[in-house]
């Protein structure tokens, strides 16, 4: 061990870091960084083929790690080694430190077979790095699925499940399954990205979404774990009952339909990965020749049972469009005979992508492909035509030449960009012979003269002019600039809404049982975050509700006893004693000495609540005017005085004249015009905007009786009668309702009375 310590300090003390970037003692961070970044960029193993290149590249790595780091990079130039310190109590431990750094770093001293000078070659072709994972295999993902393998250097795990691993790779990479390996020492970023917070760990990536695998590494475990990633109704099962529905599809879906024939009960995996591949494009359908269901299909098409077979369908469901069969069924022979298959033989144009594929942007000029394109319409009607142009199509297929087909009502704006004359063409079908010039939608064309009928003269003009266009392409002389096709067999926005609100739902619910704790602490500390915030408003509130019923003012009706005893002389010194400091409401007058401040230059957005009252109603009134204001002294903006009805009567009536539809005021020959009482009528006066809002007293029984407005009649009580009399409740009755009035006015709903300035108080 002293020994192994020793080498391997000798090496660590050969490594140099300022010497691997180039760069001095004192050169900065920025220097550093950019050296860094050039080295990194020349001995990357991708783009370095040289065989110490891998190696160089982790120097780099190493040497960047400790002088980006100011602690380590001290360190290094006070002791020659990165560590934390060299004090001598510590000197064992570091000896240790330091055999460990050199053995993960250098390791050509133990030679282990998991050290980077001897790991596995079979790795290499599959590693990925993040901006090769952003923009290749995640929009590959689309059309293959992808098992990754994230790994690490003295990673004891990693050992055991490579000989599983590399069986499982070459087979399912054969079939046609992308195979990954990232590296977690070296590609930290994309790691993280993936999720993978520990190694060994195995995922699969397919449509861009990250599934872990948490069974056991076994060969079968693995291959159900891809299988189960692709969607479950790729393959539809045929048999004699169903197959000729499943064919007759082709109209609807406007794709070819694929039939594989075999003697395996299970669909091969083989066979789902390439209906993933081509989903877009094929419907694919899988009939088990064994089973009992299937003879009058087999015997229909002269099936050989012990040989898989595949037969495309394409308009015409009686006879297969092509054939293959072969006794070992590989990807590569399916693909070729697939993508020579992959369109109708007249297509409709359904969206934009297929429009583009179907009839690309010339390149060249010997590059010219043509699209033949029937506009017709839905219905028996136009089935004569379309047969007859089908019947043209396939006889007169070639490279250069595709025959497409669309719908009037369903892509109005290119049948109106291609047909000028309209009425000639309504309720019949047209034939249009066009080029794409550029992805912008600028195509030439030629329309024929003549509707589309499906005659052999129709026939004759139509092949004369593709014969034409071979040595003439001044034939399309007209041109135009398409918009882009509708999406015709695009899901409805609530479906896809259902379908992405269901992918959610199934990522939550794996992420809550598989996925790493680490990753689920934002949404588990938001979760409880939430309850303890919705627990402890509850608890506050129902601590809060019963505090303010104990404090709360006693009832009316006990206030009412409790004053009636009391007369008006004893009010002043005993309303201190008996009122308690809370429901303490402080009521001012308004006088021609504070009338400025209290109102004509009062703070913008505050409001004074002033009660009208006498010398005789004062004591009642004020009285009840706490009780019903008192809620509502919280708020800073409110301000609560009295106005002199006996002093002040001129000023009062000035500002309800501006409130006749609330208030009428009578004229000077009213005979009741001195005797008008405004006693317990209340005004919420704005000063800066110039504007009141006005409470009008109500009157009612004693036990509760109807109420009606109370400026309807004119009182003229006797003053100076006891506040216990009758007429005291009947006052203080006047206000019963002003508690809801102030709720109205800070909701900001009463009407409001505008006047042009305040008049004097004098």
């Amino acid at each position: 061990l002293l020994l192994a310590a020793l080498g391997a300090q000798a090496v660590a003390g050969d490594f140099d870091p300022y010497r691997v970037l180039g760069v001095g003692r004192s050169s900065s961070q920025a220097d550093i960084k950019k050296a860094y970044k050039r080295l990194a960029r020349e001995w990357h193993p991708d783009k370095n083929k040289d065989p110490g290149a891998e190696d160089k590249f982790i120097q780099i790595s190493k040497a960047y790690e400790i002088l980006s780091n100011e602690e380590k990079r001290a360190n290094f130039d006070r002791y020659g080694d990165a560590g934390e310190s060299q004090v001598y109590s510590q000197h064992q431990h570091r000896q240790f430190h330091h055999f460990h750094e050199g053995f993960y770093f250098d390791e050509s001293f133990f030679h282990f077979p998991f050290n980077s000078e001897r790991r596995d070659t079979s790795d290499e072709k599959y590693l990925l790095h993040f901006s090769h994972y952003v923009n290749e295999i995640v929009p590959d993902s689309f059309k293959k699925p992808y098992l990754i393998k994230i790994t690490s250097d003295w990673c004891f795990s990693c050992i055991h499940l490579e000989p599983v691993w590399k069986e499982v790779a070459q087979e399912l990479e054969a079939l046609g399954v992308g195979i990954g390996v990232v590296h977690a020492g070296y590609e930290r970023r994309l790691a993280h990205h993936l999720g993978a917070h520990s190694t060994p760990s195995l995922l699969g990536l397919i449509n861009g979404k990250v599934t872990f695998f948490h069974n056991a590494v076994v060969r079968e475990n693995l291959r159900q774990f891809v299988e189960n990633l692709l969607p479950g109704n790729l393959v539809e099962k045929i048999t004699d009952k169903n197959y000729v529905h499943f064919l007759s599809n082709w109209k609807k879906e406007n794709k070819p339909h694929v039939l594989l024939f075999d003697h395996m009960p299970v669909v091969p995996l083989l066979y789902k990965l390439t209906a993933f591949a081509y989903r877009d494009y094929l419907s694919f359908g899988y009939v088990y020749v064994g089973l009992r269901g299937a003879e009058q299909l087999s015997s229909q098409y002269n099936i050989n049972v012990y040989t898989p077979t595949m037969m495309i369908f394409k308009e015409h469901i009686d006879r297969p469009a092509d054939v293959v069969q072969a006794r070992d069924m590989k990807k590569q022979l399916i693909d070729d005979f697939l993508s020579q298959n992959k369109f109708l033989v007249v297509a409709r144009l359904t969206n934009q992508r297929l429009f583009q594929e179907l009839c690309p942007v010339k390149k060249s000029h010997r590059q010219r492909k043509h699209c033949v394109v029937l506009l017709t319409g839905e219905g028996e009607k136009f089935a004569e035509a379309y047969e007859a142009f089908l019947t043209f199509a396939v006889a007169n297929t070639r490279d250069t030449l595709k025959f497409v087909h669309i719908y009037n009502d369903r892509q109005p704006e290119f049948a109106d960009a291609l047909l000028l004359d309209e009425e000639k063409y309504r309720g019949k079908s047209a034939v249009v012979i066009l080029e794409r010039r550029n992805n912008a939608g600028k195509i030439s064309y030629k329309t024929l003269e003549e509707a589309w009928q499906g005659s052999k003269e129709d026939n004759f003009i139509l092949l004369d002019l593709l014969d034409q266009l071979r040595t003439d392409p001044g034939l399309l002389s007209l041109e135009t600039v398409l918009a882009d096709l509708n999406d015709e067999l695009a899901p409805m926005f609530l479906i896809r809404w259902l379908y992405s609100t269901l992918d959610y739902i199934s990522d939550c619910w794996d992420s809550l049982f598989h996925s790493n704790w680490r990753e689920m602490m934002p949404l588990l500390s938001l979760l409880f975050s939430a309850l303890f915030i919705l627990f402890g408003t509850v608890i506050v509130q129902a601590f809060s509700d019963s505090s303010d019923a104990r404090d709360s003012p006693p009832s009316e009706k006990e206030e009412t006893a409790a004053k009636a005893e009391k007369n008006d002389t004893s009010f002043g010194k005993e309303s201190n004693s008996r009122i308690p400091k809370k429901g303490f409401v402080e009521v001012t007058e308004l006088t021609d000495i504070n009338y400025n401040s209290n109102l004509v230059r009062l703070r913008p957005g505050h409001i004074n609540v002033v009660l009208i009252l006498s010398n005789s109603t004062k004591t009642v009134l004020l009285q009840k005017f706490a009780l019903e204001v008192y809620t509502f002294t919280g708020s800073s903006s409110l301000h609560f005085s009295f106005l002199s009805l006996d002093k002040h009567r001129e000023w009062l009536e000035y500002l309800l004249e501006f409130a006749q539809d609330a208030a009428p005021i009578p004229n000077q020959y009213d005979k009741h015009f001195l005797e008008r009482d405004y006693t317990g009528y209340v005004l919420a006066l704005n000063g800066h905007k110039k504007y009141f809002c006005l409470f009008k007293p109500h009157r009612s029984g004693d036990e509760g009786g109807t109420s009606e407005d109370y400026d309807s009649s004119l009182h003229t009580e006797a003053r100076g009668k006891s506040s216990c009399s009758p007429g005291s409740r009947s006052i203080k009755n006047k206000l019963h309702k002003l508690s809801f009035w102030m709720e109205r006015l800070l909701e900001g709903s009463l009407q409001r009375f505008y006047i042009p300035s305040w008049p004097a108080l004098d």
